[in-house]
């Protein structure tokens, strides 16, 4: 019989709105920087000789992030709690450094153009377009999961997660992804 989370006064708590509110209202302002360093941001290094690796690092980032969410769930699927929520931590302590580290090659050089004859072309836009949307999405679901589970709300953090672990997942997959095709098509 699979071990449960007893009943507690903050299990039975209704998470308030103001918080959940918050937390969309900041990963908007995320997103709407990202798109604003994409669409409208002029890169201060156009000559890209400032910190040329950072989209290496954000690739390897996005594989360490990878690595600890499989190890996070694979520590829940056999009820390790402790260290579930220690690879969850430090799954989204890179997936963090990686956003920062996303934000300045962004702000130094800009987007990365894949080159629209290639034959992958197809392929990597549908890819890219899945990774960027998802990663819009899942932004403030891994912080209304988390804070579900650092406030003791665990049966809406298990609910939230069904569908966060997944989405995050991918997103963290598919930047490697992209990255590699883009490093291939330099």
């Amino acid at each position: 019989m699979p071990a449960t989370l007893p009943t507690t006064p903050a299990n039975n708590l209704r998470t308030p709105p103001a918080i959940i509110a918050t937390i969309i209202v900041v990963s908007a302002l995320a997103s709407a920087l990202i798109c604003y360093l994409v669409y409208f941001h002029a890169p201060s290094d156009v000559t890209g000789t400032h910190l040329r690796s950072l989209p290496l690092l954000n690739a390897i980032l996005n594989a360490l992030s990878t690595v600890a969410l499989i190890i996070g769930y694979s520590f829940i699927v056999n009820r390790r709690l402790t260290p579930h929520r220690n690879a969850m931590f430090l799954a989204f302590f890179f997936s963090s450094i990686f956003l920062v580290s996303y934000l300045t090659n962004f702000t130094l050089h800009g987007e990365t153009h894949f080159n629209r004859l290639n034959p992958w072309w197809p392929f990597y836009w549908k890819l890219l377009l899945s990774h960027v949307l998802l990663s819009i999405l899942v932004l403030p679901m891994i912080l209304i999961t988390f804070f579900l589970s650092l406030t003791g709300r665990f049966p809406a953090h298990r609910k939230l997660a069904r569908y966060t672990f997944p989405i995050w997942l991918y997103v963290s997959v598919t930047g490697v992804i992209v990255y590699a095709m883009q490093a291939a098509c330099r």
